[in-house]
C-alpha cells in the first residue's frame, strides 16, 4: 500500500515524537531501536524505513528538541511582551522542571548526550542552538542585548543547568531551592510558585 506524501510526513512527525520522548527519557545508549518503535507504535522496520539509523534518528531527536525549546521562547516573547523572561524562567524552573523526564526539555536532557555523540550530532545541535539563541537575544531589553551575547548565553545557561541539576536531586525541597535560586538570578527575584 502506497502512502501519499501528506501521510508519509505525518507517520514521520508521531514516529519523531515518541522517538524524541525514548531519548528523553532514557539517553542515547538506554534507548533501543525495538522500544522506541514500540514507543510509536511501528515496527523496528517501519522505524528503518523513515531513519537510516539510530543516530540518525537522535539527529533528527536532537533538532527537534532545540527548536521546541527556541519555539516556547518565541511564544513567551510574543504572549508576554517585555515580561516573557520573567513569565518564561515560572515556567522553564517550575512547569518544565518537574514534567516526566520524557516531556522535558530537550536542551537540558539531550545535551550531555549530544556532547558525547558523532561529530555530525553536535553540528545539528549548534547549528539549532545559535538560532535559539538569537530568538532568545532579540527578546532581551535593549539594554541587555547591547551586552552582547554573554547575558543570553548565561541566561540560557542558568535555565538549564538549573533543571538539570534541580532534576538530579532525590530532596524535592533541594530541587525547589535550587530553582529558586535560579529564578532570583535570571529574574531579579522572582520565586517558582
Amino acid at each position: 500500500m502506497k502512502y501519499d506524501p501528506d501521510q508519509k510526513r505525518e507517520m514521520h512527525k508521531k514516529i519523531l515524537e515518541a522517538v524524541h520522548r525514548g531519548f528523553r527519557r532514557q539517553g542515547f545508549d538506554g534507548a533501543g531501536i525495538d522500544g522506541l518503535a514500540m514507543d510509536a507504535g511501528v515496527t523496528s522496520g517501519a522505524f528503518y524505513k523513515h531513519f537510516k539509523s539510530k543516530a540518525d534518528a537522535f539527529r533528527e531527536s536532537v533538532s527537534l528538541g532545540v527548536m521546541e525549546f527556541r519555539d516556547a521562547v518565541e511564544m513567551f516573547q510574543k504572549e508576554h511582551g517585555d515580561a516573557w523572561l520573567d513569565e518564561f524562567a515560572k515556567f522553564y524552573l517550575g512547569e518544565k522542571r518537574s514534567a516526566e523526564l520524557g516531556d522535558s526539555c530537550g536542551l537540558q536532557s539531550l545535551s550531555p548526550e549530544v556532547a558525547r555523540s558523532d561529530p555530525s550530532t553536535r553540528s545539528v545541535f549548534q547549528s539549532e542552538l545559535l538560532k535559539a539563541a538569537k530568538s532568545f537575544s532579540d527578546g532581551l531589553p535593549l539594554t541587555e542585548s547591547q551586552n552582547g551575547t554573554d547575558s543570553t548565553w548565561a541566561t540560557i545557561a542558568l535555565l538549564i543547568g538549573g533543571v538539570t541539576l534541580a532534576r538530579a536531586v532525590e530532596d524535592p525541597k533541594l530541587a525547589d531551592e535550587i530553582a529558586n535560586a535560579v529564578s532570583h538570578s535570571v529574574t531579579g527575584g522572582n520565586e517558582i510558585e
